[in-house]
């Protein structure tokens, strides 16, 4: 079909919406949508394989319950917390299994730091013995790990590495310098926490004898203030060290330490300081350690290999781009059993792929090609040779589930239905999960023999699609929309309950927009707050801009140094088609997002305001200038060099551009997106002499989600659009 207006063209039509349950008179209601939350799907949480690859483990109510991947049946229940001697109870925040499943490690009592690391009371219990070990009674503990052998835990506390040996009862401390503000050793700092997605900062050795570890000065960087209220009389203060665009990171440098001699080295990662180091993994080698090395502009990743007793090092791989690295993960190097070989994934010809390296850096052979984009590595069967993953081949919206063998040959695609496929594989790979959804169908989790056979049907989601039917939830449509400029876009849309097209409704976009995100999947479900306004008459839009993962690199990397410029044309010109459209409403269109799709809104409302009508921003950055350095040098550089990019792309730069309706949603505590990001527009607004309405969340992080904010934060929400759209 083909509509030559506004220089648009749908090109494809995935799926011709249908309303389930047409007909259906049954309401949509707040406490329905948002408070039980009747529309979300269910998920099999905490499952993962035991060593033996025979069983998984699942928490349930409380315990932690052994499964047959044979049969699916429930064997026993292996562990709940009256198995210890807890003073003051407790429940399981976290467990691990050591290598041959007769000791498990559990977190007690998790207390928050940041977004992904905690503190908690550790305890080892034995299997064999019946007995528990308490790991320090001189304060909580974060990132215990049982060493390979299982014999050993090594954690962080206060900032400094320790070690304790199970069966000897020895406690020993393996730094001392340890202190707030200054050094941590064995744990990240913030940024690198956030940024590069990792919370522990050391790791066992494969023959349990050393240790490897991060050693982050963090002494001249500078810290960040956040005012908690909390109802005291007083406020409390609570700073942490907070690098922004173009300041001065930490000094991370990498040691190793033998737990026979003692020895404390470090090892060799270049005379540049200014850098990072986003990943440590030992070798199959033994005494060898791997560092991955990256600059600061984050366009060249090196592959060291490092003597663990020496501290020597030599580079073996040298991987360059022309805009940025994708963020170094696990997975980015995984070296084989055989001691000669390993896999690096990374952007080749335009596209993210595996190949296949020799110790001395040097390409055997390409694993994948294509004009595709691996999403995930799932696992690596290092017995049978075969790599798994997930990828975009076929269609940028879904994701399947693949083999292949380490030389290329022998792909097949694992799943057999078109949609949003991943699986998680058993420790000897001899079974799969697999969890399958699509516009049509919540997800659906089977579990699988190595052959493919399906033993077991572990979660239907059957009650949720009555559900959706009897309220006549209607269909997601997947588009894909052409821009004036050539570029084409993913987009989806809900039609409202009853819909007809006689009617005129308005319109909600949401957005999020970052990049290497995707919103428009072949998958179920949307947000809550979209499930009601669908119950009001609403059309509910998503559109995946320029930068958004799916489409190969120069999609992905198309914003580079103007993160915001070209989203933001491509939003609104999104929406100007859509408004073009008979049966949408003009001059009632609105956008709304968090964090990134946060700042995507503030954007359109301000540099778009003739297209947008209201604009919901939630914990939304403002300006890049207030963000980290690695996020945001890697995609901007620092304002030094890109200072166009920094002001031109704000909102504070077009606030007085405003026309339609703005809300501003923060929390005040907000680690990730200070809300000073808030201050900045609405102080910029005043000065235009814009109206606007500001809601701020006391004591609310980034996600606006703890005692009672959430569906507070919905009701806002739910009110601000039927009051001014």
């Amino acid at each position: 079909m083909k509509i030559n207006k506004l220089g648009f063209l749908i090109l494809s039509v995935l799926s011709i919406t249908q309303v389930m349950g047409q007909g259906s008179d049954r309401e949509i209601t707040f406490d329905d949508a948002v408070k039980k939350r009747i529309f979300s799907e269910k998920r099999i949480n905490g499952l993962r394989s035991m060593n033996d690859g025979k069983h998984y483990s699942v928490q349930e109510r409380g315990k932690i319950v052994k499964y047959s991947y044979k049969t699916a049946e429930k064997v026993e229940d292996v562990f709940s917390v009256d198995m210890l001697d807890l003073p003051g109870g407790g429940s399981i925040g976290n467990y691990a299994f050591s290598s041959d499943d007769s000791k498990i490690l559990v977190a007690i009592g998790k207390e928050r730091i940041y977004r992904h690391s905690y503190r908690a009371d550790y305890y080892v219990y034995d299997f064999g013995t019946g007995q528990s070990v308490f790991l320090s009674d001189n304060g909580k503990q974060q990132l215990a790990t049982l060493s390979p052998d299982g014999n050993k835990v090594a954690f962080v506390r206060d900032n400094n590495l320790y070690f304790f040996d199970l069966e000897t009862g020895q406690k020993k401390r393996l730094t001392d310098d340890g202190e707030h503000g200054k050094i941590i050793n064995g744990a990240p700092d913030w940024v690198y926490e956030e940024e590069f997605a990792f919370s522990k900062g050391f790791a066992w050795s494969p023959d349990s004898r050393r240790i490897a570890y991060y050693r982050t000065d963090e002494t001249l960087v500078k810290k960040f203030i956040v005012t908690a209220y909390g109802g005291g009389l007083y406020p409390d203060w609570w700073d942490f060290k907070y690098p922004k665009a173009g300041e001065t990171n930490s000094i991370v440098s990498i040691r190793v330490v033998d737990l026979d001699s003692g020895s404390d080295e470090e090892m060799d990662t270049g005379d540049e300081t200014d850098q990072y180091i986003p990943r440590i993994k030992w070798t199959r080698r033994p005494g060898e350690l791997c560092i991955l090395r990256l600059n600061r502009h984050q366009n060249k990743l090196d592959v060291i290999l490092a003597d663990a007793v020496s501290g020597t090092s030599k580079v073996i791989l040298e991987d360059e781009n022309e805009y940025y690295i994708r963020e170094p993960q696990d997975e980015t190097v995984v070296f084989l059993e055989d001691g000669k070989h390993f896999i690096y994934t990374g952007d080749r010809e335009g596209y993210y792929h595996f190949s296949r390296y020799d110790m001395e850096g040097n390409e055997i052979s390409r694993i994948t090609e294509g004009e595709w984009d691996i999403i995930d590595f799932l696992g690596l069967d290092q017995k049978r040779g075969i790599l798994y993953y997930t990828s975009y081949e076929g269609s940028s919206v879904q994701s399947n589930v693949w083999s292949i063998k380490l030389d290329g040959s022998g792909k097949r695609m694992i799943s057999d239905t078109k949609g949003w496929n991943t699986a998680e594989f058993s420790k000897t790979y001899d079974y799969y999960i697999h969890t399958h959804s699509d516009v049509r169908t919540p997800k659906y989790i089977t579990l699988h023999n190595s052959k493919g056979k399906v033993l077991k049907i572990l979660e239907d989601n059957a009650r949720l699609k009555e559900r959706a039917a009897s309220y006549g939830i209607p269909e997601k449509e997947l588009i894909t929309i052409t821009t004036s400029e050539g570029v084409e876009l993913n987009a989806y849309m809900y039609k409202p309950k009853g819909f007809t097209e006689n009617g005129n409704y308005p319109l909600m976009m949401h957005v999020y927009g970052g990049p290497g995100a995707q919103n428009v999947q072949d998958s179920w479900g949307t947000s809550s707050l979209h499930y009601l306004l669908l119950e009001r008459g609403y059309v509910i839009v998503s559109v995946d801009n320029r930068g958004t993962a799916g489409k190969g690199e120069a999609f992905r990397k198309a914003t580079y140094l103007q993160l915001g410029k070209y989203e933001t044309i491509d939003q609104i010109e999104a929406a100007k088609y859509l408004g073009n459209i008979p049966w949408i409403d003009a001059e009632r269109i609105g956008i709304w997002g968090g964090s990134y799709g946060g700042f995507m809104s503030a954007m359109c409302i301000t540099a778009g305001a003739d297209v947008f009508k209201l604009a919901m921003a939630v914990s939304s950055v403002t300006n890049w200038k207030y963000y980290d350095t690695v996020y945001t040098e890697r995609f901007m550089r620092t304002p030094r060099e890109n200072p166009d990019g920094y002001e031109k792309n704000s909102p504070v730069y077009y606030a007085d551009r405003l026309k339609g309706h703005l809300l501003i949603n923060h929390g005040m505590v907000d680690d990730n997106v200070h809300m000073q990001n808030s201050v900045d527009l609405v102080e910029a607004l005043i000065q235009a002499g814009k109206q606007f309405e500001w809601m701020f969340y006391p004591d609310q992080a980034h996600g606006i989600y703890q005692r009672g904010a959430a569906p507070h934060m919905a009701t806002k929400l739910m009110q601000y659009v039927e009051e001014n759209l």
